[in-house]
């Protein structure tokens, strides 16, 4: 007769510390800034695996932690103490933190210090190498085989010695040509401007000639009096940079230019051929419908043969280089949607298919390299569901998988020297980190840290994810929803909708606090905080992306509105409280929404929006849009400030005064046609930030967010 008592007495227990433990409630500063510092999960930093050694080693603070991979041995490698006074008995700057690293071999770390560059011999205890770089120098590109750097000034472009000689490979004046940065705006892949052959013997580089791009102006108005400082920007249908890719020998200073042919075209993927003697550009026509895998002679810098081609109605977007085979030269793996999914396919040198290696209706996210035999290769792809990654092996020959990790969720792969091993660090909507070590068959070896819930004791909303048909009967959109946290079903709840839309983003996945910080927060005010990844967005195929092609902003409403007929559904959201917010492409749909769906949305806060694409960059502008000249119906109907006369609710635009994306002409022009048509608008402006107000700052931008619409929703 007592356990029923006791089990009374232990409930009431546990209910009062569920009450006690989850009474904490996020503050703004939390939500924008904390969940990425102080309420950030547990993770290890620096995660890398020792050379010729299974173990793996990661920072613990102060102190290199190296530990097996079955977690029975541990050992403190080196100490930040240690490092610095080695740097200062050498008369060099001390270290503030414990740098970040890589693995040189078994005893030498490699880490930055400001912009030198250093080798540590953790093992003696003494500086291997040490490179003083001055501090203009920019995109540093060192080449492990023969231990020279290569790196920018200015528009220049030189390369250093481990004996700290130094040779210039350029020394233009006119600023307006610029070599070993990146072009195409980082469209295509490209994320830097220099490329070393494989045994470190040729530098290859772009030369980039921006004399014919408009000089379009940015003031800077932290000097008493503002000056102009004009950046580069082509707008769609004008003028292109021009671009060709020079081979700068390392032996003798020689530089060779390759015979691209045409000025209208992108330059993409560079790749070399193991041998050093040819290299391969993906080269993309003005148009970006139609791409050529070329190889080309270094030596004389002509065309060796064009292997493939791939032609699109649309558009044919290139990301990936070709992977070469490590233990076969002549055969490589091309990653592309061409049969409508992210997929690998195996070629060889003459430009012949001889397999497709992943198949299915999913997308290859990402390539990790081989196992040591050449024969599998270690992958993440979106195979079990759109929203979750996970970690593969996939044999080359027969196309076989197998799921590595194991957990639903979002995974990240570190993977061992020779492919047997991954350290796999990945979160999901109930993990907020977890790190384990599996062998590539799919094997659990260790579990070395899942992470406590930091926000266990904050009273935050419940989230939801699930699925919506959208209106063609047949494709999936995934949604997420999240309630404030003493939720009332019989209640009506304002609810506003975060919205990006756009192609190469995906809101919606499996990972911890999905949503931000701040939606949780607004929840917690008594919103319903809405998400819909529509058509167009990330990580679904190529059918899913491109339907958006010409005709931007018009399947994406469609299926933001099969959301709110959802939200409708549901009972418990204020139809007549809706609102909406988002950033860049996100700004460009709020504002569509706001107008194209006047009747339905009453406060809009967007944040460096694109109003007319007219005056966005060709790159991805006119990937989507084709030139203005091509598409005049479709810029026409897409153009906002066709649409300000709609406007009735409440709209806020921000913009950052420095934008060097969105330039701030965007929302400058849409208010000057809302003063036109005597439409009213609330506007707010970040004085020298760029695309997107950061740091700190952003704290402050996220209170007028949030005031905007606690006042008028």
């Amino acid at each position: 007769m007592k356990r029923p008592v006791l089990l009374l007495f232990s409930l009431l227990i546990l209910s009062t510390q569920l009450v006690f433990t989850q009474s904490k409630e996020l503050t703004i500063d939390d939500a924008i800034v904390g969940v990425w510092t102080n309420l950030y999960p547990e993770y290890l930093r620096g995660v890398e695996f020792r050379p010729d050694a299974k173990t793996y080693t990661y920072i613990d603070d102060t102190i290199l932690v190296e530990k097996s991979f079955n977690l029975r041995k541990s050992n403190n490698i080196i100490c930040f103490a240690e490092i610095n006074e080695v740097l200062k008995i050498a008369g060099k700057d001390e270290l503030k933190y414990f740098p970040s690293y890589n693995w040189v071999n078994s005893n030498t770390i490699r880490f930055n210090n400001k912009n030198d560059i250093v080798e540590f011999n953790i093992k003696t205890k003494e500086i291997v190498k040490y490179y003083s770089l001055s501090e203009n120098v920019e995109n540093i590109d060192y080449c492990k085989e023969n231990s020279v750097i290569a790196y920018t000034i200015g528009n220049n472009l030189s390369v250093m010695d481990d004996n700290g000689n130094v040779k210039t490979v350029s020394a233009e004046r006119n600023e307006d040509i610029i070599f070993g940065q990146t072009v195409a705006r980082n469209e295509f892949g490209i994320e830097k401007g220099t490329y070393w052959s494989p045994k470190g013997n040729y530098l290859a580089f772009y030369r980039k000639d921006e004399s014919m791009v408009t000089d379009y102006p940015v003031v800077n108005t932290d000097k008493r009096v503002a000056e102009v400082e004009p950046t580069k920007y082509c707008m769609a249908g004008m003028d292109s940079e021009q671009v060709t890719l020079g081979i700068y020998n390392v032996d003798n200073g020689k530089i060779n230019y390759i015979n691209t042919g045409p000025i209208e075209q992108f330059l993409t993927n560079i790749a070399w051929s193991p041998d050093e003697k040819s290299i391969y550009i993906a080269v993309l026509n003005r148009e970006q419908n139609h791409m050529k895998l070329n190889q080309y002679d270094i030596k004389t810098g002509d065309l060796v043969k064009t292997l493939f081609e791939e032609k699109n109605d649309t558009y044919v977007e290139p990301l990936h280089p070709m992977v070469f085979l490590p233990n076969d030269a002549s055969k490589f793996i091309w990653q592309t949607r061409k049969n409508g999914y992210s997929h690998l396919y195996l070629y060889n040198t003459d430009g012949n298919e001889i397999s497709q290696i992943t198949k299915g209706e999913f997308e290859v996210i990402e390539v990790y390299g081989f196992t040591a035999d050449g024969k599998d290769i270690i992958i993440k792809a979106n195979k079990e569901t759109p929203i979750d990654f996970d970690i593969y092996r996939v044999n080359i020959a027969s196309g076989a998988m197998i799921r590595v990790t194991k957990d639903a969720g979002s995974h990240d792969a570190t993977v061992s020297p020779d492919g047997a091993y991954i350290v796999d660090n990945y979160s999901s909507t109930t993990m907020p980190n977890a790190y384990k070590v599996y062998d590539t068959k799919g094997k659990l070896v260790s579990t070395i840290l899942e992470s406590e819930n930091p926000l266990a004791e904050y009273k935050l909303g419940e989230m939801k994810i699930g699925t919506l048909k959208a209106n063609d009967g047949q494709t999936d959109l995934y949604y997420r929803i999240i309630t404030p946290p003493d939720f009332d079903p019989n209640k009506k709840y304002p609810a506003i909708v975060y919205v990006y839309g756009g192609p190469h983003a995906q809101l919606i996945t499996n990972s911890w606090l999905n949503g931000g910080g701040w939606a949780y927060y607004m929840a917690q005010k008594g919103y319903i905080m809405f998400t819909l990844d529509n058509r167009g967005s990330a990580n679904r195929g190529f059918e899913f992306e491109n339907i958006i092609h010409r005709q931007l902003g018009t399947v994406e409403v469609q299926d933001q509105l099969t959301g709110i007929d959802y939200l409708e559904s549901l009972g418990y959201v204020d139809m007549d409280r809706i609102g909406v917010h988002g950033w860049s492409y996100g700004g460009f749909m709020t504002t569509t929404l706001m107008t194209d769906c006047a009747d339905i949305f009453k406060v809009g806060v967007a944040g460096g929006p694109v109003i007319n694409w007219e005056l966005y960059e060709i790159m991805y502008g006119e990937r989507y849009m084709d030139m203005p000249q091509e598409n005049a119906e479709g810029y026409e109907n897409n153009n906002l400030l066709n649409k300000v006369d709609k406007l009735t609710g409440r709209l806020m635009l921000i913009h950052g005064t420095a934008d060097p994306v969105v330039v701030w002409q965007h929302s400058q022009n849409f208010v000057e046609k809302c003063v036109e048509n005597k439409v009213l608008i609330d506007y707010m402006i970040y004085p020298g930030h760029e695309h997107n107000v950061r740091g700190y700052d952003r704290i402050h931008l996220m209170r007028i967010v949030t005031r905007y619409f606690d006042d008028h929703l």
